[in-house]
């Protein structure tokens, strides 16, 4: 593979997802696509960002879990109160893609919405290579990824961010760079210690981003 590319927090972004792409110029026979997670919530278009997904995925992308691509589960796995939880998280705009109201007791019935569910069921937590380490939220710190809790993974944010200081960079989303600088830049933010946050906040008005590996390149787009 010529490239890692690093992908996070589309969130239902499906036309600035597909720009972004054109504009890496990703080509799945050299390049290695890895999706960090959230691809749904909020955005206008969660069902054809999850098709898009598994498509990539046949390809050979590498697909990883995010905290609302689990709140998703949970609510389909009919877990207590994780139905509530993800429509307060954004959920309701994922749900209207697939025909369900707000005044429904029921999760929709159309078939895709299921394959979608265990599409999510069979992704992943993390990816690490000889240099990287590639997840939704970040990793604890001092803990290897394989031993350490998968809500962690999905979930984590101050503990990481300041405590981290591992020799692997740990490439990660779930946090929008904005957040992370504490002012308005929604670009890649690369940490003193060995941590690069890639989401730019592309939902919430910001950009979509993709880091480039190794030669930390960075390409993004925003609405216009």
């Amino acid at each position: 593979m010529n490239r890692l590319l690093a992908i996070s927090d589309i969130h239902g972004e499906l036309e600035l997802f597909n720009e972004l792409l054109e504009k890496v110029e990703y080509d799945a026979a050299v390049d290695q696509l890895i999706l960090l997670g959230d691809y749904v919530d909020r955005g206008p278009n969660s069902k054809g960002v999850l098709d898009r997904v598994m498509e990539l995925k046949k390809q050979g992308a590498i697909v990883l879990r995010g905290n609302h691509d689990q709140m998703m589960l949970e609510a389909a796995d009919g877990e207590p109160g994780a139905k509530i939880n993800w429509i307060r998280n954004g959920g309701l705009a994922t749900l209207q893609n697939y025909g369900f109201s707000v005044v429904d007791t029921t999760l929709p019935v159309s078939q895709l919405f299921w394959e979608h569910i265990e599409f999510i069921r069979k992704t992943a937590y993390y990816h690490e290579t000889d240099d990287y380490i590639f997840v939704h939220a970040g990793v604890q710190p001092g803990i290897p990824p394989h031993e350490t809790d998968p809500y962690l993974l999905m979930w984590i944010r101050q503990e990481f961010h300041q405590g981290y200081s591992g020799e692997k960079t740990v490439i990660f989303g779930h946090t929008p760079t904005f957040v992370l600088r504490e002012t308005e830049n929604y670009a890649v933010y690369f940490g003193d210690n060995q941590i690069i946050g890639i989401d730019g906040g592309a939902v919430y008005g910001g950009q979509l981003n993709c880091l480039e590996l190794p030669s930390r390149k960075v390409y993004w787009v925003r609405k216009s």
